[in-house]
């Protein structure tokens, strides 16, 4: 488990390195996270003005000190579910916008690392409705999952630490979804179910990749300069999952 741990979150070092590698696709994949942090920032500075409202309306029922510890707690737990929800709604815009770039960004990955196997080729008026309803439904899911987090986060003593970590674990796996997706799409898995089941097969792995994702593309500023090195480790991620190789073999361990 440990190991598969730290293999994925080794995935961002090395996505760093192929953006790198390639100034030019770099800085055209930091504006579509620029222009989705300036939107979902402002949502979330809208939030956090008018959150002590909010938790003072859903916690009427509480009278004396009891009602500014619930405040307080219930304020907590408002931002921890609106981060996921944020967190993900923007990969999904980010993905969005830069579609072109991103595409660019995982096939230099995949030219790397040996192609793709068995490469299936969509037509653009399949593969752009498909992507958007694939991310509507990727939303709702964090939508309706933020109810559950949310009275996770009541469980007295310890509910908010292990509300917010299971807020990152569940954000991680479902930011991952969208970052293997255009790999996946190219070897037919087009299906968000084929998606589910890959990222199965290596859970450990995935969620080693995906928390760190959550927690970089949860803070405003690092998400957009960390948003084209995750695109390259999503698919390096993907590739690994369907057994092709995610990297280029290293030449020093092939001579020795």
């Amino acid at each position: 488990m440990i190991s598969e741990l730290f293999a994925g979150a080794g995935l961002l070092g090395k996505g760093l390195s192929v953006v790198l590698r390639r100034p030019r696709l770099f800085g055209l994949g930091l504006v579509p996270p620029l222009i989705a942090s300036a939107v979902l920032g402002t949502l979330f500075v809208i939030l956090l003005f008018n959150v002590g409202s909010l938790a003072g309306a859903l916690t009427g029922w509480a009278s004396g000190g009891l009602a500014e510890a619930m405040q307080i707690l219930f304020s907590v737990l408002i931002v921890i579910a609106a981060v996921v929800i944020m967190a993900i709604t923007f990969s999904s815009i980010t993905l969005g916008l830069g579609a072109p770039i991103y595409d660019k960004i995982s096939e230099a990955v995949e030219a790397e690392a040996g192609g793709v196997t068995g490469r299936v080729d969509d037509r653009l008026a399949e593969s752009v409705p498909r992507a958007i309803g694939q991310s509507v439904v990727l939303i709702s899911i964090s939508v309706l999952m933020a109810l559950p987090l949310f009275l996770l986060g009541l469980v007295p003593v310890v509910g908010s630490a292990v509300g917010a970590v299971a807020g990152a674990a569940f954000g991680g796996w479902m930011i991952t979804i969208e970052l293997i997706s255009g790999a996946c799409d190219r070897r037919g898995r087009t299906k968000l179910s084929q998606k589910f089941a890959l990222m199965r097969t290596m859970p450990w792995r995935v969620l080693g990749f995906g928390i760190p994702v959550f927690l970089l593309v949860s803070i405003p500023l690092v998400a957009i300069a960390a948003f084209p090195a995750v695109t390259a480790g999503g698919t390096m991620l993907a590739r690994k999952l369907v057994g092709e190789p995610e990297s280029p073999p290293d030449p020093n361990r092939t001579r020795t």
